[in-house]
């Protein structure tokens, strides 16, 4: 528990929520945050006094490699979770996504390397996988990129493959489905539903109803990210962290509305939907080698764990201090 661990993108939704955990089981947490003329730590900023007072916060670039050197310095881990995420905003910035999450993660691994760390865990994401080819997806379904973030996302896993095998960089790609919880940012549909059903919207908007997800609850993906960097079987491997259950955005909107106590009406929007060739229909993740090399399992997986889940994230944006960030009413890339 005395092992110093670097966390990129700290300030984010998934970062903030691991940061504050790994603080409170007794690691040294160095929290790389992105740098802004505010001074803000995103997420962070939210976080308990105490945690706050345990917390060594760097800001910098993920893009700049002398950064990135230094705030690797000194540390045991590097969980690296720092990437431009938002799937819209990749058509009309694809260069952005290749110089954040791929050369951003090149800077992370040559750090890493040439700071001998003993451990690097790389966040990809299920969007790699593109429209399941069959299911439940594992490990070694074909990689399909169908929009340019998830084709960033699949060249900077190939990076971290890559550097474990050339170098025997101590190197563990976790690939989390998609997660949700607070604090997810407005660009995720389960934050789009929630925050214009609570501001009192009438017609929800939304772009495609029938395409599939598994969903999973941000205090598992968490755990999820503690078991890789623990776990010397992760080495070199690549680990679904998924609730093996998948459910359409169209059910998910009436999960949300009964536990909202609302009724539920929908508007398709036409600006929310993807390019057809990009659309990924269905992802359901296989989540056999979780429990196999790193003892993970969903405590939040099934109907009802998803049900308890957003229970849990509804109840967190019904906090009208939580609710004011969000712009319910205009369409976030």
């Amino acid at each position: 528990m005395n092992k110093r661990v670097l966390v990129t993108g700290a300030d984010g939704f998934i970062g903030s929520h691991l940061t504050e955990e790994l603080v409170r089981r007794g690691f040294q947490v160095r929290a790389l945050v992105q740098y802004n003329s505010l001074n803000s730590w995103g997420w962070l900023d939210n976080s308990d006094a105490r945690i706050k007072a345990d917390l060594d916060v760097v800001a910098g670039d993920i893009r700049d490699g002398e950064c990135v050197r230094r705030a690797v310095a000194g540390c045991d881990w590097v969980l690296h979770l720092a990437a431009l995420i938002a799937i819209p905003y990749s058509y009309q910035a694809p260069h952005s996504y290749v110089d954040t999450n791929i050369v951003g993660t090149l800077n992370v691994l040559q750090a890493g390397r040439d700071a001998g760390v003993a451990r690097i865990v790389h966040t990809s994401t299920s969007e790699v996988y593109g429209t399941a080819q069959f299911v439940p997806i594992t490990e070694s379904h074909p990689l399909h990129g169908q929009s340019p973030y998830s084709a960033s996302k699949i060249g900077a896993d190939q990076m971290a493959i890559a550097f474990h095998r050339s170098f025997a960089t101590p190197v563990s790609v976790i690939r989390p489905f998609n997660t949700y919880g607070p604090r997810q940012s407005a660009r995720a549909v389960l934050p789009t539903i929630i925050t214009q059903m609570l501001s009192g919207i009438c017609r929800i908007r939304l772009g495609a109803l029938t395409p599939t997800r598994d969903f999973n609850y941000v205090k598992d993906v968490v755990r999820g990210f503690i078991a890789m960097a623990e776990s010397e079987r992760a080495i070199g491997e690549v680990i679904n962290i998924g609730s093996n259950f998948e459910i359409s955005v169209g059910d998910a909107a009436r999960t949300i509305a009964d536990i909202i106590g609302l009724p539920l009406e929908i508007e398709t929007d036409e600006a929310r939907f993807r390019p057809a060739g990009s659309e990924v229909d269905r992802l359901w993740a296989c989540n056999a080698k979780a429990a196999e090399l790193i003892g993970w399992t969903p405590a939040y997986g099934g109907l009802d764990g998803f049900h308890r889940g957003m229970a849990e994230t509804v109840e967190w944006f019904r906090q009208a201090d939580n609710l004011r960030r969000y712009k319910p009413e205009t369409y976030n890339t």
